[in-house]
């Protein structure tokens, strides 16, 4: 990969080199627009076996897709710039990033495609499992331990909704409700679907030899494991747009309570002329596919932008 230089001025600048933002990329180069796609190398699924669901390459490596992304890029011309942008100012022709090696790069317009964290729930032995036994999508993972004991972390609404979309791929399911309180209609429903309901506080996640054995409920001479196969957990879900915010980019409450994201439009534009954000930095359920597709939605809007500006300049002469 390449490092930046603050000698050369793109016509956009993508930071973050995860699926939405070389598909921003990809479209962006293609439409011969000189681009630079700064990259940190921390994927939010980096941890998965595979990235599941994405017609043609279903169950390929996260790195290996990634990884003819950036070649893809570059192939039309694109810099594979490796850093991390700490901040990014505004500067009468555009923006500057800036990185953490402080070097910088410019462009005219910018593309947020830095994704986010999951902030895992404090339950030991989650961690360790995370991306493989712990999982938090049914349409990412459901298929990958169908007809196994599949256990819900955590009761309240949001559990119940996990335990009955869980429950397509699995007759036994377990709800962990924790000291969360349920409604008798919730119960009714889960009961009517099969899904086990245990009480009381959920102690840990028991593993042996890496995998799931079960989840350990209580505490001392009370304590019981029931055992399970996976795990479908909730994480708090933090956009990567620290660097932004002097911007002036507006970051919001999800509704479902489930963590912030990046406000933009359909087409991927925020609330900064110029700036615009693809995948789970502003769509936090986006799976691969639908954060492909938005890198390449706010890359063609870029292009219209651009060919737009470059019509009223001329009319203008």
């Amino acid at each position: 990969m390449s490092q930046a230089s603050a000698q050369e001025q793109y016509d956009v600048i993508v930071v973050g080199g995860g699926a939405a933002g070389l598909s921003a990329a990809l479209t962006l180069t293609r439409a011969r627009l000189t681009t630079a796609v700064v990259d940190a190398g921390e994927p939010r699924n980096a941890p998965a076996d595979g990235v599941h669901g994405l017609l043609g390459h279903d169950g390929v490596a996260p790195a290996d897709l990634l990884a003819r992304g950036r070649d893809e890029v570059r192939g039309y011309g694109g810099e594979i710039v490796d850093g991390r942008v700490v901040e990014v100012v505004r500067v009468d022709d555009g923006f500057e990033a800036r990185l953490a090696d402080s070097s910088t790069l410019r462009g005219r317009r910018l593309v947020m495609a830095t994704g986010l964290v999951d902030v895992l729930p404090d339950i030991p032995g989650v961690r360790e499992q995370w991306g493989h036994g712990a999982l938090h999508c049914p349409f990412c993972h459901g298929w990958e331990v169908r007809d196994q004991r599949i256990g819900i972390l955590g009761g309240g609404p949001n559990g119940v909704h996990r335990a009955m979309l869980w429950r397509q791929w699995s007759d036994r399911v377990v709800l962990f409700a924790g000291a969360a309180a349920m409604a008798e209609e919730e119960r009714a429903q889960l009961v009517a679907l099969g899904v086990e309901i245990v009480e009381g506080a959920i102690a840990e996640l028991v593993s042996m030899g890496g995998q799931v054995e079960g989840v350990r409920i209580g505490e001392g001479a009370d304590a019981r494991v029931v055992e399970v196969d996976a795990v479908a957990i909730t994480t708090r879900l933090t956009p990567r747009a620290d660097a932004f915010t002097g911007l002036g980019v507006e970051v919001r409450e999800h509704p479902m309570g489930v963590g912030t994201f990046v406000v933009a439009d359909e087409m991927g534009r925020t609330a900064v002329p110029g700036v615009f954000a693809a995948g789970n930095v502003s769509d936090l359920m986006a799976q691969v596919s639908q954060a492909i597709a938005q890198g390449a939605r706010a890359a063609q809007a870029i292009v219209a932008e651009v060919m737009m500006e470059r019509a009223g300049a001329v009319a203008l002469r």
